[in-house]
């Protein structure tokens, strides 16, 4: 993950991102308060994101951390063992509370399957962050996130750009019980539908986010269809997955693949010609900026009910820029 602190400075954000470690100590919150703290101790916020499957939580955590220690905060980051695994972050969510933080960030797995336990964290007057994924509910005070339907727009314009606006295309999606799934999907979908009329779009699948699953999917649609022109990834374990498939199937390079995220194998996969390119998010900045908006949160101050953290197309022409590495991760 060197990348990763070298390009925060070329992007400007370090000024206001940076973080201690994850693993701090908690401090319960005074009887009757959410401020986490008590006779001059650091506050204590909470981080539950949606796993560590993928570098891109790593990438986040480290964001937090950095966060952290600029803000003087201490954080502990968590996550399930997949992101498949609602119910394990229920459980987590369920277990921070006990522990009386000052505030909570949140990535959900299931956009409504949390609203219980929020609902818990507002009577106890705990302010809660949403980041990545949003939940369907006014709880959260704010979502640090990517605009997903953008992005996912932006890919599918790529995409049309590169088949040569006919053929077939796969869709690979996570989830579809997150926000980030649904909007990646709808954003594909719309972004495909209005830009590419001349494209077929084959009925979206779901691998978990898991490579085996979605290399097991993409052989599938080559099997099925011979024909295929491309396939869009819609997470890095989606689009890894993908690239897996395509090369067992023999195809690597001569189907157009698409994906989301960064991390060691599909950069490498962009730079050697067997991806075409991806949306890289921006996961560091994602991770300060949850910190600071808890932060904001425990002093009362207002925030915006979106913080848009952005994203970026990357392919071979530009993936050794300065602007595009300062969002890489490895």
């Amino acid at each position: 993950m060197r990348k990763i602190s070298v390009g925060l400075a070329a992007l400007g954000v370090a000024a206001s991102m940076t973080l201690a470690a994850c693993g701090g100590t908690t401090t319960p919150a005074a009887s009757g308060s959410a401020s986490g703290s008590a006779s001059g101790e650091k506050p204590y916020i909470a981080i539950i994101s949606k796993g560590f499957q993928h570098q891109f939580w790593q990438a986040v955590k480290l964001g937090a951390e950095q966060e952290a220690a600029k803000q003087n905060v201490t954080i502990t980051f968590e996550g399930p063992a997949s992101e498949s695994e609602v119910e394990a972050q229920m459980n987590m969510l369920t277990a921070a509370l006990q522990k009386k933080p000052a505030a909570l960030g949140f990535a959900a797995l299931d956009s409504k399957a949390a609203a219980t336990v929020l609902g818990q964290y507002k009577a106890a007057n705990i302010p809660v962050i949403a980041f990545d994924s949003g939940v369907d509910s006014d709880i959260p005070l704010t979502t640090a996130a990517t605009d997903n339907k953008a992005a996912a727009a932006e890919a599918a314009k790529h995409m049309c750009e590169l088949i040569g606006g006919s053929g077939k295309v796969g869709v690979i999606v996570h989830d579809q019980t997150s926000k980030t799934g649904q909007d990646r999907r709808d954003g594909f979908l719309d972004g495909m539908k209005t830009g590419c009329t001349g494209a077929q779009v084959l009925e979206v699948q779901y691998g978990g986010g898991d490579q085996a699953k979605s290399a097991d999917i993409a052989k599938n649609m080559l099997q099925a269809n011979p024909d295929i022109k491309g396939i869009f990834g819609a997470n890095e374990g989606s689009a890894v997955g993908a690239l897996k498939g395509i090369q067992e199937k023999n195809l690597a390079g001569k189907v157009v693949l698409i994906g989301f995220d960064s991390g060691k194998a599909q950069m490498d996969a962009i730079k050697a010609g067997t991806m075409a390119g991806a949306i890289t998010q921006n996961p560091v900045g994602m991770g300060a900026k949850t910190v600071e908006a808890a932060v904001m949160a425990i002093k009362g101050q207002t925030l915006p009910k979106v913080i848009d953290t952005g994203f970026m197309w990357y392919d071979k022409t530009n993936i050794d820029s300065a602007e595009i590495k300062a969002v890489l991760y490895e």
